[in-house]
């Protein structure tokens, strides 16, 4: 029998770990930076948390992996997570919170792929600012990826924008059925320009509004301002969406940070309601978010407000080289111990780990790479050879003291 993995799922070899962990630290300690603070939800929900409310697409939903969870002769039917956002609501209710939260997460996420070509399963790191609705919580959530990213040493970062508001505003304003106004927002956001073909023409002015939307690619808010003048008291519906919009990236241009309106700029969820927005690298999509108020009430919770955003980690992890991650670490020291120098050699080795270096024992007498330095323990004199692998500098001594101090250890360890 041949060993092989499921199709669809990979394994993370230890240079994909050292990104990983690297995009995990990093976003981990600018959230806590932030004033965030982490969770971890089940791997298992409820399936009724993705139906009931409406909050994933039937598209979606027809990939989720489901099954039921057996207690005697009935059972509830479960799903591995599709999305981080939702059970993150769930926790908000279910722990009887109310008013202002900032909580983050790093997470597996799987949907069902038919031909198992591509990923089954994906990793994030999603935030979420949970109890209030501004401007100012928006911009929080768009810097704040921003600072991950930029912590990362990543350039070069595009954003686009998008308003579910906007959009659904004037699609309200149409006769049209349920099923039809959440195909054509589903198809906007993913860049169909045919979407508004079944409009009919009874109402001229707002399918003109939407084909303007979703034609424009600019990038000040003057282009939201002239068609904020263009509709005048026409469009009455889109008034505060719009001005919600115009405000955001106002404020956006007040930060220098760069962005492009985009109102079909890429996929986003049916549960938004506000700001939309993607963050690219080259034609990359890495991560994304929203606003969302209407969820955890759909979901049985208070009326409250929230936004979030996630970045895609396997995308993140691609744009390290291994060479860049596996490069020589200065903390790192192999250590050789004769056979009758056991105890000196691991009691030095324990101590130095204390001190934050990385120790490892060598096993055999190849050469190592990626050590910063390299230790020999012995019983004969001199006891300890420490060699700098950088600049080829060789010490001697038979005190381990001598060995500490040399790299920095100054603690009283005699």
């Amino acid at each position: 029998m041949k060993a092989e993995k499921c199709r669809g799922f990979k394994d993370l070899t230890p240079d994909d770990m050292r990104a990983f962990r690297l995009v995990e630290d990093t976003f981990r300690d600018c959230c806590i930076g932030w004033g965030y603070d982490e969770i971890r939800t089940p791997t298992i929900e409820y399936l009724y948390l993705f139906t009931s409310a409406g909050t994933l697409t039937p598209n979606m939903l027809g990939k989720v992996y489901s099954f039921l969870d057996w207690d005697g002769w009935s059972g509830e039917r479960v799903v591995l997570k599709p999305d981080g956002t939702i059970p993150t609501a769930r926790y908000y209710i279910d722990n009887s919170k109310s008013g202002l939260a900032r909580l983050f997460y790093v997470t597996n996420l799987f949907m069902f792929e038919e031909t198992g070509k591509k990923s089954r399963e994906k990793w994030q790191c999603g935030a979420e600012l949970i109890g209030v609705n501004s401007a100012l919580s928006d911009i929080e959530l768009v810097s704040l990826s921003l600072d991950v990213l930029r912590q990362l040493g990543l350039s070069d970062i595009k954003i686009k924008l998008s308003h579910a508001g906007l959009i659904k505003a004037l699609l309200d304003s149409l006769e049209l059925s349920s099923d039809e106004k959440n195909s054509i927002f589903s198809r906007i956001l993913e860049g169909d320009s045919a979407a508004l073909d079944i409009v009919k023409m009874d109402k001229p002015e707002t399918v003109e509004a939407l084909n303007l939307l979703v034609g424009l690619k600019g990038k000040t808010s003057g282009f939201l301002k002239n068609i904020k003048a263009l509709s005048g008291k026409k469009l009455d519906s889109i008034s505060q969406p719009l001005d919600n919009f115009i405000d955001i990236v106002e404020k956006l241009e007040t930060l220098g940070i760069d962005y492009r309106i985009d109102i079909a700029s890429g996929k986003g969820f049916e549960y938004y309601t506000g700001l939309i927005f993607h963050l690219l690298i080259g034609e990359n999509v890495i991560g994304g978010g929203g606003r969302y108020d209407a969820l955890i009430p759909q979901m049985g919770g208070q009326s409250t407000p929230a936004a979030g955003f996630a970045l895609y980690m396997d995308e993140v992890i691609k744009l390290f080289e291994p060479e860049a991650l596996a490069e020589l670490d200065v903390n790192k020291i192999l250590v050789r111990i004769e056979a009758n120098a056991m105890e000196e050699g691991f009691d030095l080795a324990e101590i130095l780990r204390d001190f934050g270096y990385i120790v490892v024992i060598s096993l055999d007498d190849k050469p190592g790479t990626g050590y910063g330095w390299e230790l020999e323990v012995s019983s004969k004199t001199p006891k300890f050879v420490l060699t700098d692998i950088t600049s080829k500098e060789t010490t001697k001594t038979d005190d381990a003291c001598d060995i500490l101090k040399l790299l920095g250890c100054t603690e009283d360890v005699s």
